[in-house]
This record gives C-alpha cells, sequence and structure tokens, in this order.
C-alpha cells in the first residue's frame, strides 16, 4: 500500500515538473530539458542493458555446460553401480 502512495506522489512530482505554467497555470516547465535528458540517456542505458545481457547469457551458457557434465557424471556412476 505504501509503495502505490509513493508511486502515485512521484507520479504527481513528475507532471507537476513537466507542465509548463503558461499552459496549466502551475508547474515548473521542465518537460524540455525531461526530453533532453531521456534522449541523451537512452543510448548510455541500452549500453549498459546490452553488457549485462551478455554477461549473463555467458553464465547461462556455462550454467548449462556445467549441468550437463554433471548429469554425464551420475549417469557413468549409476551405470559403474550396476
Amino acid at each position: 500500500m505504501v509503495s502505490i502512495i509513493v508511486g502515485i506522489i512521484f507520479i504527481l512530482g513528475l507532471v507537476f515538473m513537466a507542465l509548463s505554467p503558461s499552459v496549466a497555470g502551475f508547474g515548473l516547465g521542465w518537460g524540455q530539458e525531461i526530453i533532453a535528458f531521456l534522449k541523451g540517456g537512452t543510448p548510455v542505458l541500452l549500453a549498459l542493458l546490452g553488457i549485462i545481457s551478455i554477461f549473463i547469457g555467458i553464465a547461462d551458457i556455462k550454467d548449462k555446460r556445467d549441468a550437463k557434465k554433471e548429469e554425464e557424471a551420475m549417469r557413468l556412476e549409476e551405470e559403474n553401480k550396476q
């Protein structure tokens, strides 16, 4: 419940910051600066997400390879017991 209230407060704060006082009668008029920030930050964010995705993919491949080796070792161990 608290997180919903905090989320609503944050969204209302964003609206207040983005609206222009000349249009809505209140606000800070930061709309253009917010858009400029988003335009500048998006490539950096995508690069970081891409790097993280590559690392996760490599770790996943290693985990699958290790699991396959363990499965093969367990299978051989079971065959040796029989």
